[in-house]
Formats: C-alpha cells, structure tokens, sequence
C-alpha cells in the first residue's frame, strides 16, 4: 500500500494509479469480461429477486403511504463523475433536512456519517438495512454501468469534498454494490481502515477476486450483524 506520507495532491480528475503488472491488452479483456459478469448477475438477480422487490415495496408503501418506495442518491463514482444511485427507501421522507442536525452525533472518523441508532430510520428501513435488502435496486446502476457488483463503495459529494489526494484513489475504479470493505468488517471499521481496503481491492483486483468476494458477502448476509 502506498503510505499516507507520500499522499499526492491531485484533483477530482487526475488520481495516483497504482502500478499493475498486467499488460494493456490484458487489463482490457479484464475489464469486458467484468462488466459482462455484471450485467449477467444483474439481469439474473432482478430476475430471480422480483417477489422479494415486490414484498419490500409493498411493506415501505404499508407503514408511509404517502412516502416513495424507491431513493435517489447523488453518488460519486469513477473518476469523480456523478450519478444517482437508487436504493429501496429506509428513512423518514425528510431525512436529508435532519441530517444536519445529527452530524455531531457522527460515529465513525472520517468523511462519512454512520450512526447506529439513527433516529431518521423506519421500522421497515431497519429490517431491510439489517439484510441489506435496501441495496437491491442498484442492480438497476449496475445494468446502467454507473456501478459494478464488486467495487468501492460510491460516497458521498460532501464526503469526497473532505478527501485528501491519498482517500480520492478509491475512486480511479468503478464503484461497487460489495467489495472488501463490506466483507471486512463494514460499519465497524472505521474511514481509514475502509480506504485502506478499498485500495487493498484496487492493486489485486482481478475477476477471480471479484467472484471470490461475491462469494464471501453472501456469507455475511446471511449472519448480517455489521449493517445498519
């Protein structure tokens, strides 16, 4: 890993690449045979997962009528482009206007907020964060291109406004639903330790990683005690 000492200072649009001893040509096919892999298992999930999209919709409709079922998200992905991510809705209509009020309730370091007792939070949106069945939808961002299956995950632009050159390398790949980070451990690390994985995942990331991580999170989902 690079150390944090020899941090570079560069834009949203120029980022410090890790050398691979991969030729060209190589990384390329690696690159198609991984954005192939993505939309087969979107296309098959969707597919395979309708009921359990259906049920989730139907329960966010039942406790708020009057609520969307799906969120939008403005996301930072590769390179610094911006795009909305959709996930099943877990919160209260008007929980961006409350955020600010919670931000010094913030219980990670770093440019992200995490809180595990968030009051913003349905009793609906628990369940599905708990299961991570929240995260469905972005199936549709990964048949879009916006998102691969196994990637960083893509924060936010007021966090990435508080990255230092070091944190913006995770975003020199396109983010993802899974990665190493959520596998590791997820919101019981702290910021630093989730860049640190993240870029871990960029210098070795290969397909074989990839379905190896697949693998791995379906494992967590089904213990699933890290998410909220």
């Amino acid at each position: 890993m690079v150390p944090r000492e020899a941090e570079l200072e560069i834009d949203s649009k120029s980022y410090y690449r890790y050398p691979n001893s991969s030729t060209p040509s190589i990384r390329i096919r690696q690159e198609i045979v991984k954005r192939s892999l993505d939309f087969v298992l979107a296309t098959l999930g969707m597919f395979l997962l309708l009921p359990v999209f259906l049920a989730v919709a139907i329960a966010i409709k039942l406790e708020d009528p009057k609520g969307n079922v799906f969120f939008q998200q403005k996301r930072v992905g590769k390179n610094g482009k911006h795009f909305q991510m959709y996930k099943f809705r877990s919160m209260v209509s008007n929980a961006d206007h409350i955020l600010n009020q919670l931000l010094h309730l913030n219980e990670v370091n770093g440019a992200m907020f995490k809180m595990k007792e968030d009051p913003r939070v349905t009793r609906v949106g628990r369940f599905i964060r708990r299961t991570s069945l929240d995260e469905l939808p972005q199936f549709l961002n990964v048949l879009k291109g916006e998102m691969s299956i196994v990637g960083p995950r893509p924060p936010l632009p007021r966090e990435v406004e508080r990255y230092s050159g070091y944190d913006k390398q995770r975003l020199q790949v396109t983010p993802g639903c899974t990665g190493l980070w959520q596998v590791s451990g997820r919101n019981s690390l702290d910021f630093n330790a989730m860049v640190e994985l993240d870029l871990e995942y960029i210098r070795k990331r290969s397909i074989w990683l990839d379905i190896k991580l697949i693998f791995r999170t379906i494992k967590v989902l089904l213990g699933a005690k890290d998410a909220y």
